[in-house]
């Protein structure tokens, strides 16, 4: 679970995505997987290359593939679903409006800085 995690935040740093947080809600009862993965690309053509490489980064190092990915058509908020690890890669408009960090406050969060 944590390697999953782990390349999934190095597949998002390799494509420059930024604000990276992972909600571990693996002490939360009822939620609907164990870790959210939560970042920013700064434009459609770069959210999309985000969950590209981490379908192929994940693919080749884990021999995963993420069970659904929704958004793609529109590349403001795509989600990819790894049963136990929920990705959200959004434009930053979207991801303001939504603010899913504070729906899972009572989980910690861990906040990645961004490599430039």
């Amino acid at each position: 679970m944590i390697q999953l995690v782990e390349t999934i935040k190095e597949s998002i740093q390799e494509k420059k995505g930024c604000n990276i947080v992972v909600a571990d809600l693996t002490k939360i009862e009822g939620t609907i997987c164990q870790y959210f993965v939560i970042c920013t690309g700064n434009s459609p053509t770069q959210v999309e290359a985000i969950a590209e490489s981490i379908g192929d980064m994940v693919r080749e190092k884990l021999g995963e593939k993420p069970a659904h990915v929704v958004g793609l058509e529109n590349a403001q908020w795509v989600a990819m679903d790894y049963t136990d690890v929920l990705v959200h890669i959004f434009l930053p408009d979207v991801r303001d409006y939504y603010d899913l960090e504070h729906l899972w406050e009572d989980a910690p969060l861990t906040r990645i800085p961004d490599l430039d």
